[in-house]
């Protein structure tokens, strides 16, 4: 009986390690914070996360930054004329009772000046300032370079 027990609680401990984790300021959570393994070639990345507003009132995301970049900005990436374009956002809305999404060729934090690639399975520190809610730090996951989407199983903080 005690080794069902241990070998138990090892299976659940293995199976949370890889669990995302969901942040909440105000009236916003912030979901599954995450990032893909770069070349070592490469000077920056990018992160991805979905904002959930579950407020009544629009919020506005106006700035973002990490100690692992030398520079963090909001980027949208759309196709015009057929071309693929990536634009700077000086801030994004995040309107009341919505979910707004950054995901790979599309909304993302551009992360720049990095001095060490990211690799899969570590995580770093990264701030969302919201004009409304405030600051909250999101410890975003690094998956492996062939990661399509983020991990997809919630922990709220």
């Amino acid at each position: 009986m005690i080794a069902r027990v241990l070998a138990l609680g090892a299976l659940l401990v293995c199976s949370t390690a890889g669990f995302a984790d969901d942040y909440r300021i105000g009236e916003l959570l912030i979901s599954q914070p995450w990032s893909r393994e770069l070349p070592v070639e490469l000077p920056g990345g990018s992160a991805y996360f979905s904002v959930h507003n579950q407020g009544s009132q629009t919020d506005r995301l106006i700035a973002v930054s990490s100690p692992r970049a030398a520079k963090s900005t909001l980027h949208t990436q759309a196709a015009s004329d057929g071309m693929m374009s990536m634009q700077h956002m000086p801030a994004l809305d995040i309107p009341a009772h919505s979910e707004v999404t950054f995901k790979p060729g599309a909304n993302h934090v551009m992360l720049s000046g990095m001095e060490q690639p990211l690799k899969a399975g570590e995580h770093f520190p990264l701030t969302l300032q919201f004009e409304k809610a405030g600051s909250v730090e999101v410890q975003v996951s690094v998956l492996p370079a062939d990661a399509q989407s983020g991990p997809t199983t919630p922990h709220i903080h």
